[in-house]
C-alpha cells in the first residue's frame, strides 16, 4: 500500500497513477480536497502542444524555463517536465477536462510572460479549479479512499526506509497509524510563514519540509520564494489575497502615496508589464522609502479603464474586492503590497523519480524542488504536478512491489505517539497562534523581498527566542475539534521552515531572481549552485549539471512587447 499525503493536484495525480496500476493507495489531507491550493491557480497550464505556434517545441519550453530560473533550475528536471507535458494534458483530457478551444477544435493556448510562444492552455480564469475537480472525479471513479480531516504529524522511519505515518483526526482526535510501503509527500510549500501570503490560513506552513527533514531528508534552496506584487492588505484575515496579474495586463497603473506612477524608475520600458520579481521589488522599495500608504502598501488603479472592460476581463477581481472591502474597482484604486506566493525551493529530490534521501519517500508539487530555480515561469507549476504525479506514482508502485518484507520500528511508533501525547498535555502560558504570528512578523521584517546580513542575523536571533518560548505552549482542544493541536504542529513546521530559509538566505551572498540581497546587489557566478540544508549538516553547495546543447542554444531574451511578463 502507498500513502499519499496531500490531496491537491500533485497528490491526486499520483494516487490515480497508483490506482490505475492496481496498487492499493490512500490519500489524506488536512483540508477539504475541493478547496486545496491547486484550485486557486487561475492562469493556465503549460505544454508545447504547438496548436497556436507550430514552431514551438519541448526544447524551447525547457530553454525558457531554465533561463527564467536564473540558471538555478535543474536541466534534467526541466527536460522531464517539458517532454512529459503533452502527455499530462492528454491525461486530463482522458479524465474529461474541458479546455478552452479554437473554432476548429484545437486546444487554445495563450501567452504567459517570458514564454517565446503561446503554450499556456486554460479553462477560463479557473484552470486550477477545473484540474482539481477533474482529478477528484477520476479518483472517485477509481474508488480511491480520500480522507479530508487527517493531520499527519510524523513519518515513520526504520533504518533509513519509510514504513508509514502517524497522525490524528481533526474533528475528534482519533489517532491514525498508517503502515505503507511507500509515502508520497504532496503537502505544499512554506509561504504561510510570511505575514502577507496568497496561501489561506493553516495551509503551506512548511508541513512537507518538517515531515521530510525529521524523517532524514534534506531541503534545497528554501530561500528562493516568489513574491507576487499585488496582494491586498485588508481585511487582516484576507491579507495577501491576490489581485490577478491580469489587472496589470489589462492596463492597471501602480502609484505610490504621492500619486507618482513609480514603475518608470525601475523598468521604464515595460512599466507595469515587467516581471513579478521586478514589480515586487519596486513596490517594496517605494514602501520602505516612505512613499507607501498608511497601511504599508501602494495603489493599483484600474478605474481609468472602461467599466465594460473591467466587468468582462476582470470579473473575479471586481467581485473579490466588492466582497472583501465593499470596494468598487471601477471607481477606486486597490491598496496592495508584495505577498509571499510560491515556494520554488523544497524537499531535495532526484530528477528521474522525485525520490528523497529516505528509501520509499517521494516528494512532489510545491513540496519538492528542482524545476523553478530563482524564478518560476508562469503556468509551469500545474504541469509539473501532473508530470511528476504520474512518474512518481509509477516509481512508488515499482518500489512497493519490489519489497519482499518491510521492517517496522515499535520505537518510531512510540515516539510519534508520545509527541502527540506531550502536546495534548501541554498547559504552558504561551499561545500557539501568537507564536505563529511572531514567526510571520520576523520573516516579513527580515526575510522579505529584500534581505541583508544584519537583518537575517536579527531574524535568526528572534527565531531562537521564539523556539525557546515554544517549549511552554498550551494546547487546548475544544468542542469544535482538535484544530489547536494541528496549529501546534503547524508552528513546529513554520519554525523549521523559517530557520532553513533564514540560514540559506544568509549563505546566498548575491542577488539572483527572487532573492535580493541589498548588501550583495550583483549576481555571483560562484553561487550558481543549489543550497542544500538540513539541521544536521547545515548548508552544502550542490553543483548544477550542464544544460544540453540542444536546449542551451535556444535560451534567449524573449520579446515582451505588450505582454505581461510573469
Amino acid at each position: 500500500m502507498v500513502l499519499v499525503i496531500g490531496t491537491g493536484g500533485a497528490g491526486l495525480r499520483a494516487a490515480i497513477e497508483l490506482a490505475e496500476a492496481g496498487v492499493d493507495v490512500v490519500a489524506v489531507g488536512k483540508r477539504p480536497k475541493e478547496d486545496t491550493h491547486t484550485s486557486l491557480a487561475a492562469g493556465g497550464i503549460n505544454a508545447a502542444l504547438a496548436t497556436m505556434d507550430p514552431e514551438d517545441s519541448w526544447q524551447q519550453h525547457a530553454a525558457d524555463t531554465l533561463k527564467e530560473s536564473y540558471l538555478l533550475g535543474d536541466p534534467r528536471t526541466a527536460e522531464i517536465v517539458t517532454q512529459g507535458a503533452a502527455l499530462g494534458i492528454d491525461d486530463l483530457e482522458r479524465y474529461g477536462m474541458a479546455f478552452a478551444r479554437e473554432g476548429d477544435g484545437r486546444i487554445s493556448q495563450r501567452f504567459f510572460g517570458a514564454h517565446k510562444y503561446r503554450r499556456t492552455a486554460f479553462a477560463g480564469d479557473y484552470t486550477g479549479l477545473e484540474i482539481q475537480r477533474t482529478l477528484i472525479r477520476r479518483a472517485s471513479q477509481l474508488d480511491i479512499p480520500m480522507l479530508d480531516t487527517v493531520y499527519i504529524t510524523r513519518l515513520l522511519v526504520h533504518d533509513g526506509a519509510v514504513f508509514g505515518a502517524y497522525g490524528f483526526d481533526l474533528t475528534n482526535g482519533t489517532r491514525h497509524l498508517i503502515h505503507a510501503d511507500a509515502v508520497i509527500l504532496a503537502a505544499g510549500g512554506h509561504t504561510r510563514i510570511w505575514r502577507r501570503t496568497s496561501s489561506r490560513r493553516d495551509e503551506n506552513t512548511g508541513d512537507s519540509f518538517r515531515l521530510a527533514v525529521e524523517a532524514g531528508a534534506r531541503l534545497r534552496d528554501p530561500e528562493l520564494v516568489q513574491f507576487h506584487p499585488s496582494g491586498i492588505i485588508e481585511p487582516e484575515n484576507a491579507a495577501g489575497t491576490l489581485v490577478s496579474e491580469a489587472a496589470r495586463g489589462e492596463g492597471g497603473i501602480l502609484r505610490n502615496a504621492l500619486g507618482e506612477r513609480y514603475m518608470n524608475r525601475y523598468d521604464p520600458q515595460r512599466m507595469e508589464l515587467s516581471t513579478r520579481d521586478r514589480v515586487a521589488l519596486a513596490s517594496y522599495t517605494e514602501i520602505k522609502e516612505g512613499r507607501g500608504t498608511a497601511n504599508g502598501g501602494v495603489w493599483l488603479d484600474v478605474s481609468h479603464l472602461p467599466r465594460q472592460t473591467i466587468m468582462n476581463r476582470l470579473p473575479r477581481v471586481y467581485q473579490t474586492l466588492l466582497d472583501l472591502q465593499m470596494l468598487d474597482i471601477t471607481r477606486e484604486p486597490i491598496e496592495v503590497a508584495p505577498t509571499a506566493h510560491y515556494s520554488m525551493g523544497g524537499v531535495w529530490v532526484r530528477p528521474e523519480d522525485h525520490s528523497t534521501d529516505v528509501r520509499g519517500l517521494y516528494a512532489i508539487g510545491e513540496a519538492s524542488s528542482g524545476l523553478h530555480g530563482a524564478n518560476r515561469l508562469g503556468g509551469n507549476s500545474l504541469i509539473e504536478l501532473l508530470v511528476y504525479g504520474r512518474i512518481t506514482g509509477q516509481a512508488a508502485a515499482a518500489y512497493s512491489e519490489s519489497l519482499t518484507a518491510q521492517p517496522r520500528s515499535a520505537a518510531a511508533v512510540a515516539q510519534a505517539r508520545a509527541e502527540v501525547d506531550e502536546l495534548l498535555a501541554a498547559d504552558g502560558p504561551e499561545n500557539v497562534r501568537a507564536l505563529q504570528r511572531a514567526i510571520r512578523n520576523t520573516m516579513t521584517e527580515h526575510a522579505g523581498v529584500v534581505r541583508d546580513e544584519q537583518g537575517l542575523r536579527t531574524g535568526l536571533a528572534e527565531l531562537d527566542t521564539i523556539e525557546k518560548r515554544m517549549e511552554n505552549v498550551g494546547v487546548h482542544p475544544d468542542i469544535a475539534g482538535f484544530q489547536d493541536l494541528a496549529h501546534a504542529f503547524d508552528l513546529k513546521s513554520a519554525a523549521l521552515a523559517a530557520r532553513a530559509t533564514l540560514e540559506a538566505a544568509l549563505e546566498r551572498r548575491e542577488t539572483r531572481g527572487c532573492h535580493n540581497r541589498s548588501d550583495f546587489p550583483d549576481m555571483d557566478p560562484a553561487f550558481r549552485v543549489n543550497l542544500v540544508w538540513s539541521p544536521t549538516t547545515g548548508i552544502t553547495h550542490e553543483s548544477i549539471p550542464p544544460i544540453p546543447d540542444e536546449i542551451a542554444t535556444l535560451m534567449e531574451d524573449v520579446t515582451t512587447d505588450g505582454k505581461l511578463v510573469e
